[in-house]
C-alpha cells in the first residue's frame, strides 16, 4: 500500500523548446542543486535531470535539449523526438519565448501533429511587454485546444504557479482544437500528395507557417514601442565594419581572464603550493616513516607529480566555462556565430567553432571542453580533433628551447613558425576530416538572435560547476592511470627500481620509438624517450632532455630558454640534432599526439574510447608524415 502511494505521488516532467527561451533557467529554478549532468547515449550533447518536492509530488525532470525542429536532422533533434515518442510523460512543458512567439511556435507545431500533449509556457514575459507584445492566453488556449501560461524564467512567483500548475493539471481533459485538427488533417493531405525531397518538406513548412500565423493574428497584439536595446546594440556588435574588431576584443578579454588575470594566478599558486609546500610535507612524512623507496618515488613523483599537475588546470577550466556561460546567457554568442561563420564554414566547421579553438593557444584541454558550446556533433568532433593542433602553453618550452639553441639568430621567428604551421594544419584537418570521415553527417545550423540579456548568475554557475566538475571525476581516472604508468616505465627496468633514467623500461622503449624517426633525423633513444614523456605533459619533454643528456636541474619555463639552451649545448645533444633535424623535431612535437590530460579529456567529452584513440593515432601519423616531409626536402634542398 505505501508503494502504491509513493507511486501515485510521483510524476515524470519534461521540459522542451527552442535554444535560448529561458528553459534552462527554469530547470535550474526548480531543480537547483538537485540535478544531475550526463549525456545521452552516443552523443555528446547533455542530459539534464533533476527533481523538487511540491505540494506532495515528487517530480522527476528531465530538461531536453533546446532545438528548432524535429526532423532528425541532428543529435538534439533525434535526441527530443525520440525520447517523447517512446516515453509517457505525466506531463510535457514547451518553453516559449513569448517575445518571439512566432518562430517558437514552429516547434509546437511540430510536437501537436505527432500527438505529443503539451503544457505551452510562455517565457520571458518581461521581453515580450518591452518589445510591446500582448498574448491572449484564453484565445490561445482555444486556437490550439491545450493548456497556457505565462513566466518570467528569474521570478520565483512565476516558478511556484508554473510547479502549482505542474502538480494539479489534468492533461486528459485537453485535446487538438477544431482549427488544429484540420491543420493535421491538411498536414496529412500533403504527405499523401505525392510530393518528395525539398518539394514536400516545403510544402509542409508553408502550410505550418499559415497555420501559426493565422493563430497569431487572433491571440497576439504587436505595438512595436520602437528600436529595442538589441537591435540597437547589434548596430555595434553584429553589424557592419566594427562586428570583427569588437569580437577579437572580447575574444582578447576572455583569453586573458582565463590565462592572466584569473585563472592563470590560481593556477600558478595551486601549482606552488602541490610541487612545493604538498610534495615537500609528503616527501618529508615518508621518509620520516622510513617507506621503501619506490613507494616513495610512486607517491611523490608519481601520484602527486603527475596528478597534481593535471590539478592546476582546473581554475583554467572553470574560468573558461564561467565566461563561456555568461557570454551565451547574455546572447552574444549567438551573435559570435553570426559575425565568424562565412570564415569557419572554409575551414569546415560553423562560426561558433572559433572561441574553443581560440583556448587551444593557452590549453588545448579547456579548448576541447568548450565544444561543447557548438551546435552539431559534427561540428564538436572537428572541434575536438582540430585542438590539439594549435600551439598551447605547454609546448612553447620545447620551441623555445630548440629556437634559441639551433636558431639563435632566428628564434622568435622559427617559433611563430610553429604557430603558424599548427594554424594551418588545424585547418587543413577540419578540411580532410570533414570530407572523409565525417563526410556523412550533416551539420545543421540555424541561427537565431536573442535579445541582449543580464545573465541568470544561479545558471550561470551551476553549468560552470557541472561542465568544470567532469573534468576532475571522468577524466581524473584516466589522467591518474596514465600519470602512474609513466612514472613507473621511468622509474624501472626488469631488475627493479633504477638510478640512472637511461636505464629504465622508459629508455628501452625510447630506443624503439626512436627507430621511427631514423628518416627523420632524430632516431635516437632520447628523442624517442622524450616523444613517449611528452604523452604525459608536453612540458616534460624539456625536462626529459635533461635528465637524459645529463642536466636534471634544468629548467622548463620558456623565458629561460637561452640559458637552458646554452646548458644543453655542452651536452650530447648539440651533436645529437642538426639544424635541420631538430626543424623536423619542432615540427613533429608541435603537431604529434596530445598530453594524457587532453586525450583523458577526449574520452570524456567524446563520451568514446574509440575517438581518444582515433586522435591518438591520427595525429601521431600526421605529425610523423609532415615532419619526415620537412626532414626530406630539406635535405634535398641543401640545408643540414
Amino acid at each position: 500500500m505505501a508503494e502504491m502511494t509513493l507511486h501515485e505521488n510521483m510524476m515524470s516532467v519534461a521540459l522542451t523548446g527552442n535554444p535560448n527561451t529561458g528553459k534552462s533557467t527554469i530547470f535550474n529554478e526548480i531543480t537547483g542543486a538537485r540535478q544531475k549532468i550526463g549525456n545521452w547515449p552516443g552523443v555528446t550533447v547533455d542530459k539534464k535531470e533533476g527533481h523538487v518536492t511540491h505540494e506532495g509530488r515528487h517530480i522527476h525532470i528531465i530538461d531536453l535539449p533546446g532545438t528548432y525542429s524535429i526532423n532528425a536532422r541532428s543529435p538534439e533533434e533525434k535526441i527530443v523526438i525520440d525520447f517523447l515518442m517512446e516515453n509517457k510523460m505525466d506531463l510535457v512543458v514547451d518553453v516559449i519565448d513569448s517575445s518571439n512567439i512566432e518562430r517558437n511556435l514552429f516547434l509546437t507545431v511540430q510536437l501537436l501533429e505527432k500527438g505529443i500533449p503539451l503544457l505551452l509556457d510562455l517565457n520571458m514575459q518581461d521581453e515580450a511587454v518591452r518589445r510591446g507584445i500582448k498574448i491572449d492566453v484564453k484565445k490561445l488556449e482555444a486556437a490550439l485546444g491545450f493548456p497556457v501560461l505565462l513566466t518570467t524564467g528569474r521570478d520565483g512567483k512565476s516558478i511556484k504557479n508554473l510547479l502549482n500548475v505542474v502538480t494539479s493539471i489534468a492533461m486528459d481533459g485537453y485535446g487538438p482544437s477544431e482549427r488544429l485538427q484540420a491543420h493535421i488533417a491538411k498536414v496529412k493531405e500533403i504527405e499523401a500528395s505525392g510530393l518528395t525531397g525539398s518539394d514536400l518538406q516545403e510544402a509542409i513548412i508553408k502550410q505550418r507557417y499559415a497555420f501559426i500565423d493565422s493563430v497569431l493574428k487572433e491571440t497576439v497584439e504587436f505595438t512595436r514601442p520602437g528600436a529595442t536595446f538589441s537591435e540597437k546594440a547589434d548596430k555595434i556588435l553584429a553589424n557592419g565594419v566594427l562586428a570583427l574588431p569588437m569580437f577579437l576584443v572580447i575574444l582578447y578579454a576572455v583569453f586573458q581572464i582565463v590565462f592572466e588575470w584569473i585563472g592563470q594566478p590560481i593556477a600558478d599558486a595551486l601549482d606552488e603550493f602541490i610541487g612545493g609546500t604538498l610534495t615537500d610535507t609528503v616527501s618529508e612524512s615518508l621518509a620520516s616513516l622510513e617507506v621503501a623507496d619506490w613507494m616513495q618515488s610512486l607517491i611523490v613523483d608519481g601520484i602527486i607529480g603527475g596528478v597534481g599537475s593535471v590539478l592546476t588546470f582546473v581554475p583554467l577550466i572553470f574560468m573558461l566555462f564561467f565566461c563561456l556561460s555568461f557570454l551565451d546567457g547574455t546572447g552574444y554568442m549567438a551573435r559570435v556565430a553570426f559575425i565568424m561563420d562565412p570564415i569557419m564554414r572554409r575551414a569546415g566547421l560553423t562560426g561558433k567553432g572559433v572561441l574553443p579553438l581560440m583556448m587551444s593557444f593557452g590549453c588545448s584541454v579547456p579548448s576541447i571542453m568548450g565544444a561543447r558550446a557548438l551546435d552539431s556533433e559534427k561540428d564538436r568532433k572537428l572541434a575536438i580533433l582540430a585542438a590539439p593542433f594549435l600551439t598551447c602553453g605547454a609546448k612553447l618550452p620545447i620551441m623555445a628551447l630548440f629556437a634559441a639553441m639551433f636558431f639563435p639568430d632566428n628564434a622568435a621567428n622559427i617559433v611563430f613558425l610553429m604557430y603558424i604551421i599548427g594554424v594551418v594544419m588545424a585547418i587543413v584537418s577540419t578540411k580532410f576530416l570533414s570530407a572523409t570521415k565525417y563526410k556523412d553527417e550533416t551539420a545543421t545550423f540555424l541561427l537565431e538572435l536573442p535579445p541582449y540579456r543580464m545573465p541568470d548568475m544561479k545558471t550561470v554557475l551551476l553549468e560552470t560547476w557541472d561542465k568544470g566538475k567532469g573534468y576532475l571525476v571522468k577524466a581524473g581516472t584516466i589522467i591518474f592511470a596514465g600519470c602512474v604508468l609513466i612514472w613507473f616505465l621511468g622509474a624501472f627496468n626488469s631488475s627493479g627500481m633504477v638510478e640512472d633514467q637511461s636505464e629504465s623500461f622508459l629508455a628501452s622503449i625510447g630506443a624503439v620509438v626512436g627507430t621511427l624517426f631514423t628518416f627523420h633525423g632524430f632516431g635516437n633513444w632520447e628523442a624517442g624517450a622524450s616523444v613517449i614523456s611528452g604523452i604525459l605533459a608536453k612540458e616534460s619533454v624539456i625536462s626529459t632532455i635533461g635528465v637524459l643528456y645529463g642536466l636534471p636541474d634544468i629548467s622548463a619555463e620558456a623565458e629561460d630558454a637561452v640559458e637552458t639552451a646554452e646548458a644543453l649545448g655542452t651536452t650530447g645533444m648539440a651533436a645529437a640534432f642538426t639544424g635541420l633535424s631538430a626543424f623536423a623535431f619542432m615540427v613533429f612535437s608541435q603537431l604529434y599526439t596530445p598530453c594524457v590530460t587532453a586525450l583523458g579529456t577526449i574520452k570524456k567529452e567524446a563520451n568514446s574510447w574509440k575517438m581518444m584513440f582515433f586522435a591518438a593515432g591520427y595525429m601521431f601519423a600526421v605529425a610523423w608524415i609532415i615532419s619526415l616531409i620537412v626532414y626530406q626536402v630539406g635535405r634535398l634542398l641543401g640545408f643540414e
